[in-house]
């Protein structure tokens, strides 16, 4: 039991890995992209959102496909044609082959990210622990290499399909052989009136705003760092590529250990210290007078952000499961993934609104209070006594043993 227990999270710590790696590449070369296809700057945003969009179409799909198939098939099928569609984008011609490719890719990531966090969650359950962050962190570690690759590829003036070709090569055939450890920690694809169907919102609206605000913070790191420490903190271009590196790999760090903050005082704690580290940063970057405490500022956003999105997934599949069980915990998980999408939508517009109409570092003040408003939603992560009386769930033997292969 225990070594398929870890086979399943080692394959699903190596596709939180592949995912990271794989959606780094196709956005840390979009000016290629772009310049690829001759997308002008006015259609560019028109491509940017169709993705997000397309990917929450994916996620509501992928809410009502696991009542009838398992996650784990879900996610080893939805895994290939993420990885061919980032190689379409980069083998293309004409800008009609890049739009399909991009669809096929949101499509599929909006299933692969469902259906990922879904096992994730439920193998956690299994655990009796937290474990979520560390599957996160794989992510992390992923879209550091993607995005060193993207730099090596830019670097050497690399054709997209030269870049992407290598990495697809090697994860699409070893995501595919570790599709069949993965453990599907709950018994069998639910039927709907077990639970699948009828998730409270009321219960998930704390939660998809806490997932739109962290992604609201997330997406103004990644599209705004670099502009921010240029034009407003007047730093080199090449020291301004440093706070998202630094982003990344702080949001790696914190994630690596955050599971042991979570088992030694818990999610709602841990969301608390996060959500008031990350407002500490966004305040920083604000009044910073120059360059380096800008950066000391997205540094501390990295330490802060990185737990509320894993602590959101696994609090809307524990709460769904305590009160519908485990059909109801992937619609929920499936459910609120779509906020993911809206929050990343939302904040590079809003932040390059506001810094146009009013100032860039007045700009950073909104992502700063919508964090902190994670303060008042914070109880809706504490575990909830289960069945035994505890506050954790306790493994259950007779679906620990049951892989998405038959184990």
């Amino acid at each position: 039991m225990t070594d398929v227990l870890r086979r399943g999270r080692a394959s699903l710590a190596f596709s939180f890995f592949a995912q990271g790696a794989t959606f780094a590449l196709l956005v840390t070369r979009i000016p290629a992209i772009q310049d690829r296809y001759g997308i002008s700057d006015a259609l560019l945003p028109v491509f940017l959102a169709a993705v997000p969009i397309l990917a929450g179409v994916g996620s509501v799909t992928t809410e009502q496909m696991v009542k009838r198939i398992r996650p784990s098939r879900l996610l080893r099928w939805s895994q290939p044609v993420v990885l061919l569609a980032l190689l379409g984008v980069g083998a293309g011609d004409v800008m009609a082959e890049v739009g399909l490719a991009l669809a096929a890719f949101g499509l599929a990531v909006g299933a692969l990210d469902a259906s990922m966090n879904m096992l994730g969650v439920s193998l956690q359950r299994t655990y009796g622990r937290s474990i979520m962050l560390s599957f996160h962190a794989a992510y992390s570690l992923g879209g550091i290499v993607g995005a060193s690759l993207a730099w090596a590829g830019a670097h050497w003036h690399l054709a997209l399909w030269v870049s992407y070709l290598p990495v697809v090569a090697v994860l699409l055939p070893a995501t595919l052989a570790g599709s069949r450890w993965y453990v599907d920690g709950d018994a069998a694809p639910v039927a709907e009136e077990r639970g699948g169907g009828t998730v409270v919102f009321k219960v998930l609206l704390p939660l998809c705003l806490v997932m739109t605000f962290a992604y609201i913070g997330d997406s103004t790191v990644s599209n705004w760092s670099a502009k921010y420490l240029k034009d407003v903190l007047g730093s080199s271009e090449q020291l301004a590529t440093v706070p998202y590196n630094v982003y990344m790999v702080t949001t790696l760090v914190g994630r690596a250990i955050g599971d042991l903050g979570v088992r030694r005082f818990g999610a709602a704690a841990v969301v608390r210290l996060g959500a008031l580290v990350a407002a500490g940063g966004f305040a920083v970057v604000s009044v910073a007078p120059d360059a380096w405490l800008g950066m000391l500022g997205f540094t501390l956003l990295g330490l802060g952000l990185c737990v509320l999105v894993p602590q959101t997934f696994a609090a809307a599949g524990r709460h769904a499961f305590e009160k519908h069980g485990p059909g109801a915990s992937d619609a929920a998980i499936a459910r609120l993934n779509i906020f993911n999408y809206v929050g990343f939508l939302i904040g590079s517009p809003l932040v390059g609104a506001l810094g146009d109409a009013w100032s860039y570092r007045g700009a950073m003040l909104v992502p700063m209070v919508l964090v902190l408003v994670t303060l008042v939603y914070a109880r809706s992560f504490a575990a909830q006594p289960d069945r035994y009386g505890g506050g954790h769930e306790r493994p259950r033997t007779a679906d620990v043993g049951r892989g998405s292969n038959g184990l």
